[in-house]
C-alpha cells in the first residue's frame, strides 16, 4: 500500500466538525482522530450524522463549520488530492450493470489516471482477493447482492488506496454474505489498510473495528473500542425475559424486585442487566414468575446505545 509519505500523526482530525443543511443540523460539533492501519467504526441509527460525516471525509460534502484534515490536507482546498489516495464504498451499489466484472474494475481504473497494464494486473489480483476471479467475465447484473458488494469493495481498491470508506457495507446481506464480506475487510485491515465506516449492526461494529463511536442526533455519545465501551456503560450478563402478552407489565413491575444494576422494559421483552444472570434467572422463579422464554447473553453494543440513548439500534 501507499503511504511512505504520510506522517504517523492522525491521518484523519476532527475539531468541532458541524454540517448543516438549511436549518438542520446533521453533524453537531465532533472531535475524533484516528490513526494508520486502524479500522474505525461510526456506530449509530440511521439519521444519527453518519453518512453526513462519511461525506465530508469523503471530500464530497464541505463541512458547515469546524476543523476536518485528511492525510494532513485540508478537504476543501485539497479535494482531489485526498480522493485519490481514498477507496470508497457507498451505501448503494453503483456498478455498471451492462458490464462484466472484470470490465467495471478496468472502466473504474482509467478514472485515476493508471496505465492499462497497471489496471489490469491489479484487477486480476484484487478478483482474487474478493474470491470473483471465476466470475471475471459474467455480466454484473444477475449476480446476488453479496458479490456485487465484494464487487464494489474490489472496485475500491483499484487506485490502492491508503485510507478504506465503507458506508454501511453490508446492509441487505444475508448472513452468510455479510460474513464473507467481514472476511475481505479483515485481511484489508491484517495488509494495514486503514477502514472507516458506519453501520448499525452491533455484530458488525464489534467484528470489525478497534474503536468507534456512538453517534446520536448528530453528536457523539461515546468513544472507545467495542470491548471497552461494554465493560463502561453496561454489564457482564443480559437476561431477557418474555412474557405472554398480556402478561407483560404486570412482570415488568414485579422484576423490580430483582437485584440488577438497570432494567429496559420493552415492547417484546424486559432486559435485565447483571453480572450473573442464571443467578437473576433463579430470582425471578423465586418471585413466581414464570417468562415464557428466557436467555441469559453477554452485553452488546446494543445495550450501549440502549443505556446512551434510550433506543436500541434499528429503531
Amino acid at each position: 500500500m501507499l503511504g511512505s509519505s504520510v506522517p504517523d500523526h492522525a491521518l484523519i482530525r476532527a475539531r468541532g466538525l458541524v454540517k448543516r443543511f438549511g436549518e438542520f443540523t446533521a453533524v453537531d460539533g465532533i472531535d475524533f482522530e484516528l490513526g494508520r492501519g486502524e479500522a474505525f467504526g461510526f456506530l449509530g441509527p440511521n439519521g444519527a450524522g453518519k453518512s453526513s460525516t462519511m461525506r465530508m471525509i469523503g471530500c464530497v460534502s464541505p463541512p458547515t463549520a469546524g476543523e476536518l484534515t485528511i492525510l494532513g490536507m485540508d478537504p476543501v482546498a485539497d479535494g482531489s488530492a485526498i480522493r485519490a489516495r481514498l477507496g470508497v464504498v457507498p451505501q448503494e451499489d453503483t456498478l455498471d450493470v451492462e458490464l462484466t466484472v472484470r470490465e467495471n474494475l478496468l472502466v473504474y481504473g482509467r478514472y485515476f489516471g493508471l496505465a492499462r497494464s497497471v489496471i489490469a494486473e491489479r484487477a486480476a489480483r484484487l478478483l482474487e482477493f474478493v474470491q470473483l476471479s471465476e466470475r471475471a467475465t459474467d455480466q454484473v447484473e444477475p449476480l446476488s447482492g453479496g458479490l456485487k458488494r465484494r464487487l464494489t469493495i474490489a472496485r475500491s481498491l483499484i487506485n490502492d488506496p491508503e485510507i478504506l470508506l465503507l458506508d454501511e457495507p453490508t446492509t441487505g446481506l444475508d448472513p452468510q454474505a455479510r460474513h464473507a464480506v467481514w472476511d475481505r475487510l479483515f485481511r484489508l485491515k491484517q495488509q494495514g489498510v486503514t477502514l472507516v465506516l458506519t453501520t448499525h449492526y452491533m455484530d458488525e461494529a464489534e467484528q470489525l473495528c478497534d474503536r468507534l463511536v456512538v453517534m446520536d442526533a448528530g453528536k457523539i455519545a461515546a468513544e472507545g473500542s467495542p470491548r471497552t465501551l461494554i465493560e463502561r456503560y453496561s454489564t457482564p450478563e443480559v437476561l431477557e425475559l418474555r412474557f405472554d402478552p398480556d402478561e407483560h407489565e404486570q412482570a415488568a413491575e414485579k422484576l423490580a424486585d430483582v437485584p440488577a444494576q438497570r432494567q429496559e422494559v420493552l415492547a417484546d421483552r424486559v432486559l435485565l442487566y447483571v453480572t450473573d444472570g442464571d443467578a437473576a434467572l433463579a430470582t425471578v422463579r423465586g418471585l413466581g414468575l414464570q417468562p415464557r422464554t428466557s436467555l441469559v447473553r453477554r452485553s452488546t453494543l446494543e445495550d450501549v446505545f440502549l443505556r446512551l440513548t434510550g433506543r436500541r439500534l434499528e429503531d
